[in-house]
């Protein structure tokens, strides 16, 4: 059995959970937070999992990355704090391997992969793996490889018959010293037959003037047509080269204009800006011609231009059956803002977080 080494080992971990983080950002519970893993997303969704019920395994992965205990009665938001999440998306996307492998538990507590932490993966995961390869011993089949057959020796003879192939019989030896002597005779003959050749210079020496004009005379006639077809000499009528001059130039007339129309007619680019509760969609020449509007003018985002303010009571729903918050907030100087998807807020450019009960009871009347 091969031995493993520590290295193969840890980037067997690794994929597991890159591959576990693919599946989660498309449809997890949490794909909201890890579908853009931004360092404030990530610090999100890092509070909500320890604030519900962490595993003691969870807490001492935290304590070991943070160099604190996770404090369930304080919310971290400060920069250091959320800068650490940086390299913990980059290990995610595949941007960057981490140096340290508290990065990588983590990011494995956030993706909620199963075999956590690397110790578990390496005794139940990876040994499992191990085993279920060493007892399997038939070749792998390569698809650009094609697939050897072995074939016993008491079958030959009935796989030759089915697959159409004959066995080759061994050369009397009769017959190969035939062979041979009509080979040493055929070479003789080609030998002797070297000093009835004439040159070229010879036939036109000894052939007639008249019979000489009249072999040229034929060539050329046989030549014509095979030059012809070949390209060599093209014999096009006159009237068909300046129909095709003609076609090109209406060619490059109409290619003209295309471009000349692309320069002086670009396609505009549609621009968004938020307007009280939502965004509306505005030209983007409002920038160059100097008017400075109430909030900045966006590029058009498709992901963000349906972002709406909204305002909740009591029996609005805000939460779907699995009890995922469907409904966002960020605190203002006011109070709080309520809108209807995940994303940043448009005037103070606070991350929206998903609502909680704690904040419906304390905000909603």
């Amino acid at each position: 059995m091969k031995k493993n080494t520590q290295e193969e080992i840890e980037n067997g971990y690794k994929e597991a959970i890159r591959n576990k983080y693919r599946a989660e950002k498309v449809e997890g519970i949490h794909s909201h937070y890890l579908n853009n893993p931004s360092q404030a997303l990530l610090r999100d969704l890092c509070w909500e999992i320890f604030n519900s019920n962490p595993k003691p395994d969870d807490l001492a992965v935290y304590r070991n990355f943070f160099k604190f205990d996770f404090n369930s009665k304080e919310e971290n938001i400060s920069t250091p704090y959320t800068d650490k999440f940086k390299k913990v998306g980059a290990f995610l996307r595949g941007d960057k391997e981490p140096a340290k492998i508290t990065t990588i538990e983590l990011a494995a507590i956030l993706v909620n992969y199963e075999f956590r932490p690397f110790k578990k993966f390496s005794k139940e995961v990876w040994i499992e793996i191990d085993n279920s390869v060493e007892e399997n011993l038939k070749p792998i089949k390569k698809p650009h490889l094609p697939e050897v057959i072995f074939i016993k020796n008491d079958d030959n003879e009935e796989f030759e018959k089915s697959n159409g192939i004959k066995e080759e019989r061994a050369i009397p030896e009769e017959n190969l010293n035939e062979d041979l002597w009509e080979e040493e005779n055929l070479d003789k003959t080609a030998f002797s037959n070297e000093e009835n050749i004439l040159t070229v210079d010879e036939i036109l020496i000894e052939a007639p003037e008249e019979e000489i004009l009249k072999e040229v005379k034929t060539t050329k006639q046989l030549i014509k047509p095979v030059e012809l077809f070949l390209g060599f000499k093209k014999e096009l009528p006159k009237k068909e080269s300046i129909i095709k001059r003609n076609t090109w130039i209406r060619i490059g007339v109409v290619s003209f204009l295309v471009v000349l129309g692309w320069y002086y007619f670009p396609e505009k680019k549609e621009c968004m800006q938020w307007t009280s509760d939502h965004y509306e969609i505005v030209d983007c020449d409002l920038k160059k011609e100097g008017f400075i509007p109430a909030n900045a003018i966006e590029v058009l985002d498709p992901g963000l231009v349906n972002l709406k303010k909204i305002t909740i009571c009591d029996t609005t729903t805000c939460f779907d059956k699995n009890g995922v918050a469907i409904i966002w907030y960020a605190k203002t100087a006011n109070g709080v803002d309520f809108f209807n998807s995940h994303g940043m807020h448009p005037e103070n450019n606070k991350p929206l977080k998903p609502v909680t009960q704690y904040i419906i009871d304390k905000y909603v009347k």
